[in-house]
């Protein structure tokens, strides 16, 4: 689909879309693209519409011209556009890392449009510890020589223990790595994302957090993470009336929502819609 400015967008559409239960909107991370969610919108797809885009400047969206555009606001407004066109009403949002920070600005700017929300390792606040780390890689231009070196950097960078042998890596390290016609591989997204990275990460997202208080919420958080701390874990458990909190054990940031405890949590909050 096109936006307003005449970007395309690329998204992933599962499911039925004639289905009487609420549809799905698969929110991804800062770097991150549809394919994350290539095991779980397929297993909810089974029983409602899903759909999962890239954000523009990632997977196989359209680059901005313009980095200044790689902002929440224009994130929010592209979703806002994806809803439209595809004559989406109050979706359930699942929203990884910065897809739940999207999700709490959903709130705020159109709260009819929401259903319910997951949120997944993301919190209103966020741990200086756990950005320090992403501002350490995000916008670098790093193009591993093969697979074996792209691997081995993910390794690097993410702690999860239900990836176990090595080609359950490799199918991870191929959500965040592309290869181009020529065998190149590269991150599979424009490095000038990183550029508005600061404002954006640093801001208060504590009033955006209540907007949700009025919707079911589902939060999903690695016990090794370092982006959403134990501390504003427990305070969001206290003020949000309607709160599912799930911790998963030996997982950093972020969860893939793949995991049996995701997958289940997942389909017990929707069943209870």
């Amino acid at each position: 689909m096109t936006a307003q400015d005449g970007l395309s967008l690329y998204l992933r559409d599962y499911g039925d879309p004639l289905s009487p239960r609420p549809p799905v909107l698969c929110l991804g991370g800062l770097t991150r693209n549809a394919r994350d969610f290539e095991d779980l919108a397929p297993h909810l797809a089974s029983h409602r519409r899903v759909v999962c885009p890239d954000y523009r400047g990632r997977g196989r969206s359209d680059y901005d011209s313009d980095w200044r555009h790689y902002t929440p606001a224009v994130y929010l407004r592209d979703i806002l556009d994806i809803l439209t066109a595809l004559d989406l009403h109050r979706v359930v949002v699942i929203g990884t890392s910065m897809g739940g920070l999207l999700a709490m600005a959903l709130a705020v700017a159109r709260p009819g449009a929401l259903r319910a929300v997951v949120l997944n390792d993301i919190g209103p606040e966020i741990d200086p510890a756990g950005l320090a780390r992403i501002k350490t890689y995000v916008g670098g231009d790093e193009r591993p020589a093969d697979w074996d070196r792209a691997v081995i950097f993910v390794k690097q960078q993410f702690i999860h223990d239900g990836l176990t042998s090595d080609d359950q890596w490799l199918n991870f390290a191929k959500r965040i790595y592309t290869e181009d016609q020529d065998g190149a591989i590269r991150l599979d997204y424009d490095p000038a994302i990183s550029k508005p990275l600061g404002a954006a990460a640093t801001a208060d997202y504590w009033p955006a957090f209540n907007a949700l208080r009025q919707f079911p919420l589902l939060a999903i958080r690695g016990a090794l993470s370092d982006i959403l701390s134990l501390e504003t874990f427990a305070r969001m458990a206290r003020e949000h009336p309607d709160l599912t909190a799930v911790t998963l054990a030996g997982i950093g940031h972020v969860p893939l929502l793949d995991e049996p405890q995701s997958v289940s949590a997942i389909d017990d909050f929707l069943a209870a819609l």
